[in-house]
């Protein structure tokens, strides 16, 4: 009887443990995506490094038309 009332709180401990870690820290955008390739007015379809633009254009890098970015918010926060 005594083993498997440890048994039992092991078991316990153990879901609880489960419970609490797959509850992760979440956040709203991932750290890669933070770049201005990402935040910026006009960016590259392609993201590439270092493009986005406030104004449309092309990227510097791969020569693709930046497009409009729907998620852009010009004070950089999302109401």
């Amino acid at each position: 009887m005594k083993q498997f009332s440890i048994i039992l709180v092991l078991l316990g401990f153990l879901s609880l443990g489960l419970v609490s870690t797959s509850c992760g820290n979440k956040k709203d955008t991932p750290l890669e995506q933070q770049g201005k390739e990402y935040t910026s007015a006009y960016i590259c379809p392609m993201h590439c490094d270092g493009s986005g633009s406030d104004e449309a254009g092309t990227c510097p890098v791969c020569g693709m038309d930046y497009e409009k970015n729907k998620d852009h918010n010009a004070d950089g926060y999302k109401h």
